[in-house]
């Protein structure tokens, strides 16, 4: 099962979390910091690789290509409605996205994404769930491609995504 924490400086400091979560076998930490400058989120970054360095734990960085490539980050994580895999991939190998729909989710992996969240699954602040059906959906039309599950992932409910067909959970206050 991939473990996938999304940090969120608001709620807690991102380097002791990230490394907290690298230590506690989290396979992927992204640095989900929407509002920093791009000098400040590459200090961010730089600090969050060294932390959870010889972990195995891989950061991705939000959204931002160039930052991932300056900071010498694994990964970048797209939005659903951000620039298309395709155009990401020559520069870097791994490659997320959110996805919030099936149809979402098949182009996804048609363009070559490395993984998808698939959410929010379950109650969270401010966003309508799409439940367990939708996510086995989801995860059906994801013919190679892991889809993980996010939004209101718990421990109690971390079994019902899996059984649903889920490679693995993502979330924010699961891992901090």
């Amino acid at each position: 099962m991939i473990r996938y924490y999304v940090t969120d400086r608001k709620s807690a400091d991102v380097i002791a979390a990230a490394e907290r979560a690298a230590a506690d076998g989290v396979d992927m930490i992204q640095v989900r910091e929407k509002d920093l400058e791009s000098a400040a989120l590459c200090d961010l970054v730089r600090a969050v690789l060294e932390s959870v360095k010889g972990s195995g734990a891989k950061v991705l960085v939000n959204d931002r290509l160039d930052v991932a490539l300056a900071a010498g980050a694994h990964g970048v994580h797209l939005p659903a409605n951000g620039l298309p895999v395709s155009e990401v991939r020559p520069f870097i190998d791994l490659v997320g996205i959110s996805t919030h729909t099936i149809e979402e989710v098949r182009n996804a992996e048609a363009d070559g994404a490395s993984f998808a969240l698939f959410g929010p699954v379950f109650s969270t602040p401010g966003k309508t769930p799409v439940g367990l059906d939708r996510l086995r959906e989801a995860t059906r039309a994801a013919k190679k491609m892991p889809v993980l599950a996010i939004g209101g992932i718990t421990p109690k409910n971390t079994a019902e995504v899996i059984k649903a067909g889920a490679a693995g959970i993502a979330g924010i206050r699961l891992f901090q």
